[in-house]
């Protein structure tokens, strides 16, 4: 069964998110982890996209912005889907068959989630988000997952 892990923290900036994101990912990665990143939007897609080559000195993150026409599994351990869209059981596309880590940055639970050994929510101190997050946290919970809250 899938592990969701909560990350809360204490900053309310998209900048402070999305690295947090790219340190998941990074970790994940020095594991030989696949990781899906579920934007909220195209804006922060972009910026997942720049920070995962910047955000280490020294570091570059193999990754690819999943768009509608990719139908083939991507090659990059890393992609980046923005607020991806449900997607059938027996159509990954470019996901393949690699179901390590999903980072879920949107204010949906894709419905995909349970291919993945591991979800992680991360969650700012954004009213919005958090709300979001406390409504993902019950989705969770009352089906039955495995739930680690983390206070960064």
């Amino acid at each position: 069964m899938t592990r969701v892990d909560f990350y809360i923290l204490g900053s309310d900036s998209d900048d402070s998110r999305l690295r947090f994101a790219c340190r998941i990912t990074e970790k994940a990665i020095q594991q030989s982890h696949h990781v899906f990143l579920n934007a909220a939007n195209e804006v922060d897609a972009r910026q997942l996209d720049k920070l995962l080559w910047t955000f280490s000195q020294g570091s570059f993150i193999p990754h690819l912005i999943v768009t509608e026409d990719l139908t083939a599994p991507a090659a990059e351990p890393v992609l980046i889907g923005i607020d991806a869209p449900n997607m059938e059981d027996d159509e990954p596309g470019a996901l393949g068959e690699n179901w390590d880590l999903l980072i879920n940055l949107s204010s949906r639970v894709p419905t995909f989630f349970s291919r993945y050994a591991r979800v992680a929510e991360v969650i700012d101190g954004d009213p919005e988000r958090k709300q979001a997050g406390r409504e993902h946290y019950r989705f969770y919970r009352d089906r039955g997952y495995e739930l680690n809250t983390h206070n960064i």
